[in-house]
C-alpha cells in the first residue's frame, strides 16, 4: 500500500478531472466511480474516494490557494494540472497527519518535481499571511487556526527539508552531460560500384474523411461561469491591493503619521497666520456680511454656544492676566507694534500708488487697441461691400442661364405627356378588374366575421350563466356559530389560566401604570431641558456683550484707517504723473468718440438695389418653373 500511493494519487487526479461541478451530483459521481474501481482493494478505493469527495467539498478553501498560485505562475503552467494541485493541497491540509511525511514525500516525488516544488514553496511561504485571512473570511477563525493552520505550521520544518531535496534533484537533472563530438571518417569514391535498386514506393494509405464539426447550437456553455470568473478576477485584484496596502502600512507604528484632523487643524492655523500678515490691504473690497456687528441673527446650536462661551472666558482670562502683569511692572510692546503698523501702512500706500499708475496705463493701452480695431473694421466693411456687388452680378447671369434651361425642359415634358395618353385606357380596365376582386374578397371576409361573432356571443352567454350560478351559491348564508362567554376560562386547568375579560382588565391596568411612568419621565426631561435652556440664554447674553465690545473696537480701527485713506487720496490727487496720465486717457477717448460720430453720420449704402432687380427678373422664372411642374403632375395623374 505504501509503495503504490503514487499510482493511487494519479488515479484520483484522473477521477477528479472527470467531475464537473455545475452538471453532476457528487453522490451520483461517487457511485459511478465505485463501479469503475471494483478491481482495486478496499483501502485503495476508500482513499481515492475520500480524496476526491474532500476536494469537491472543500473547493472554496482550495480555490483560494490554487487561483492565487495560477495568478502568479500562470504563464508557465496549464489549467490541466489544476486537479493534481487540488489533491496535493487537500492532502497537506487534511490527510498529512494520517499519512505521515514519508508517504507524502513519495506522492510528491511520483508527480512532476518542478511543479510540486514551486507549489509547496508558494503554499507554505504565504500560509500565515493572506491565505489565513482568506480562510478566516470563509470559515470561523478559531476553527481555521485549530484544524488547518496549526497542524501545517507543525509540519513546516519537515516540508522545508523535503523542498531542499526536491531542489537538489532539479539541479542534478538540469546538468545534462554533453555528448562526445564525433570525428568525420574519410571515404574513397567508389565509382565502379553500381547504385542499389531503389525500394518501391509504398501504397498510399486511404485517409478517413474529416467529420463534420459539432454545430454551436447543440451546446453553449453557460454565461454564469464567465461571470463567476470575472468576479474571481476582480476579487483577486482587490486582495492583491489589500495585501499591498497591508505590506506598505504594517510598520506605521514605527513611523507614526499625523491624523487627518491634526493636518486640517495645522493647515487652518497656517492660513490664519498668513492672513494676519496681509494686514487688510486698502484696495480690497468691503468686508463680508459675516464680520458685521449685526451678526447675532445667526442661530447657534448648544455646542457652538458652549464653545463661544469658553472662547470668551479664555480671552477675558488673557486680558486680566495682561493687566495684572502691567500692574506688577511689566512692559507692553505697544511702541513696537505702532511702529510696525506705521511701516505697513506706508508700504500699503506706496503699493496703492503704483497700482493707480498701472491702472491708468492699462486703460490707455486698451483705448489704443480699440482705435486700431475700429480702423480694421472699416477696412473689412469696404472689402465686404465690393464682394457683395460682385456676387450680385454673378447671380443675375445665373438667373438668365436658368431661364433658358427651364424652357428646354418644358418642351421635353410636353413631348413625354403626349406619349402617355394611349396607356390611359388599359390602366382603367385593370383598375376595374382589381375592384371586382376586392369586392368578392370583402364579401367572403364579412361572412367569416359574422360566423366568428355568433360563436363568440354563444361562448359569452355560457360564461355569464356559469358566473350567475357561482354567485348564487356564494350568496347563500352560512349557518353556524357558537356563543362565547368572556368570563369563562378555556378549561385547560393551568395555574395562570384566566378569562378574556380578566385579561383585558389586567392589560388596561398595566397600560395605565406604564403611562404614569412615562409622564413622570417626560416631566423630568422637560425640567432638565428648561434649566439647560436658561443656562444657554445666559451664555448667549455674555457672548453678545463680548461681540459688541469687539465690534466697537473694530469700528474705531476702521474709522482710523478711513481717515488715513482719505489723506492718501488727497495726496494722490495732487500727483503730476497721475494728472498727465488722466489727460492722455481723455484725449484718446475723445478721438475714439469722434470716429464713432463720423461713422454714424455717413449715409447707408443702397445695398439692395441689385438684389431687388434680380428678384424682379427671377419672379417670372419661378412662375414658369411652377407651371411646368404642375402640368407634368397633371399628365402623370391622367396616365395613371
Amino acid at each position: 500500500m505504501a509503495s503504490r500511493y503514487g499510482s493511487i494519487v494519479k488515479e484520483a487526479i484522473v477521477l477528479l478531472d472527470k467531475f464537473r461541478a455545475g452538471r453532476q451530483c457528487l453522490d451520483d459521481f461517487i457511485q459511478d466511480a465505485v463501479k469503475d474501481l471494483q478491481k482495486m482493494d478496499a483501502p485503495q478505493k476508500k482513499f481515492i474516494l475520500d480524496v476526491v469527495s474532500g476536494c469537491v467539498e472543500h473547493k472554496n478553501l482550495l480555490d483560494v490557494v490554487i487561483n492565487a498560485f495560477y495568478g502568479q505562475y500562470g504563464k508557465s503552467l496549464s489549467r490541466g494540472d489544476q486537479s493534481q494541485f487540488d489533491i496535493i493541497c487537500y492532502i497537506a491540509t487534511n490527510v498529512l497527519d494520517d499519512l505521515g511525511l514519508l508517504q507524502f514525500s513519495n506522492i510528491v516525488k511520483s508527480l512532476d518535481i518542478r511543479k510540486m516544488h514551486k507549489f509547496l514553496g508558494f503554499f507554505f511561504s504565504n500560509l500565515t499571511t493572506w491565505i489565513q485571512d482568506e480562510w478566516n473570511s470563509l470559515y470561523d477563525a478559531a476553527f481555521v487556526e485549530e484544524h488547518w493552520i496549526g497542524p501545517l505550521l507543525r509540519w513546516r520544518p519537515e516540508i522545508e527539508i523535503l523542498l531542499d531535496q526536491l531542489a537538489v534533484k532539479i539541479s542534478q537533472g538540469s546538468q545534462v552531460k554533453k555528448a562526445p563530438i564525433k570525428t568525420t571518417v574519410h571515404r574513397e569514391f567508389s565509382l565502379t560500384n553500381p547504385k542499389p535498386r531503389p525500394l518501391p514506393l509504398p501504397e498510399l494509405i486511404p485517409q478517413q474523411e474529416k467529420s463534420k464539426p459539432v454545430p454551436k447550437s447543440t451546446y453553449r456553455p453557460p454565461k454564469e461561469m464567465q461571470i463567476i470568473e470575472k468576479i474571481k478576477q476582480k476579487n483577486r485584484q482587490k486582495a492583491e491591493e489589500h495585501l499591498y496596502d497591508a505590506n506598505m502600512k504594517q510598520l506605521r507604528c514605527v513611523n507614526p503619521q499625523k491624523s487627518e484632523h491634526t493636518k486640517k487643524a495645522m493647515a487652518q492655523i497656517e492660513e490664519d497666520f498668513e492672513a494676519k500678515l496681509k494686514f487688510n490691504l486698502f484696495h480690497s473690497s468691503e468686508t463680508p456680511s459675516s464680520n458685521k456687528v449685526n451678526s447675532c441673527s445667526i442661530q447657534l446650536n448648544n455646542a457652538a454656544i458652549l464653545r463661544k462661551e469658553a472662547l470668551c472666558d479664555r480671552q477675558l482670562e488673557k486680558d486680566l492676566q495682561r493687566i495684572e502683569e502691567l500692574a506688577q511692572g511689566a512692559h507692553e510692546p505697544s511702541s513696537f507694534l505702532h511702529w510696525q503698523e506705521d511701516l505697513l501702512e506706508r508700504d500699503n500706500l506706496e503699493m496703492l500708488d503704483r497700482m493707480k499708475h498701472r491702472h491708468y496705463e492699462g486703460r490707455i493701452s486698451d483705448e489704443k487697441v480699440a482705435l486700431i480695431r475700429h480702423r480694421i473694421k472699416e477696412h473689412n466693411q469696404r472689402t465686404a461691400q465690393l464682394k457683395k456687388e460682385e456676387t450680385a452680378r454673378l447671380m443675375q447671369r445665373y438667373a438668365e442661364k436658368r431661364l433658358k434651361e427651364e424652357n428646354v425642359l418644358r418642351e421635353l415634358v410636353q413631348q413625354v405627356a403626349a406619349g402617355h395618353k394611349n396607356s390611359k385606357i388599359a390602366k382603367e380596365k385593370l383598375q376595374n378588374f382589381k375592384q371586382s376582386i376586392v369586392t368578392e374578397v370583402s364579401e367572403q371576409s364579412q361572412e367569416l366575421l359574422r360566423q366568428a361573432l355568433e360563436e363568440a356571443q354563444e361562448e359569452m352567454s355560457r360564461k355569464i350563466e356559469l358566473i350567475h350560478k357561482i354567485r348564487a351559491t356564494e350568496s347563500l348564508p352560512h349557518i353556524g356559530g357558537k356563543n362565547f362567554d368572556d368570563t369563562e376560562t378555556a378549561g385547560h386547568k393551568l395555574l395562570g389560566e384566566m378569562s378574556l375579560s380578566e385579561l383585558k382588565e389586567r392589560l388596561a391596568l398595566l397600560k395605565e401604570s406604564h403611562q404614569a411612568k412615562k409622564q413622570e419621565k417626560q416631566k423630568h426631561i422637560m425640567q432638565e431641558k428648561q434649566t439647560k435652556k436658561q443656562q444657554l440664554l445666559e451664555n448667549l447674553d455674555t457672548i453678545d456683550l463680548h461681540r459688541r465690545a469687539l465690534a466697537q473696537a473694530a469700528a474705531i480701527r476702521k474709522e482710523k484707517k478711513k481717515t488715513k485713506l482719505e489723506l492718501f487720496q488727497q495726496a494722490m490727487a495732487q500727483d503730476e504723473t497721475l494728472l498727465a496720465l488722466q489727460k492722455q486717457l481723455e484725449e484718446i477717448r475723445q478721438e475714439r468718440q469722434r470716429l464713432k460720430q463720423t461713422e454714424s453720420s455717413k449715409p447707408m449704402p443702397c445695398k439692395r438695389t441689385s438684389a431687388h432687380t434680380g428678384s424682379n427678373q427671377r419672379s417670372p422664372k419661378k412662375k414658369s418653373w411652377e407651371e411646368v411642374e404642375q402640368s407634368l403632375a397633371r399628365h402623370v395623374q391622367d396616365a395613371l
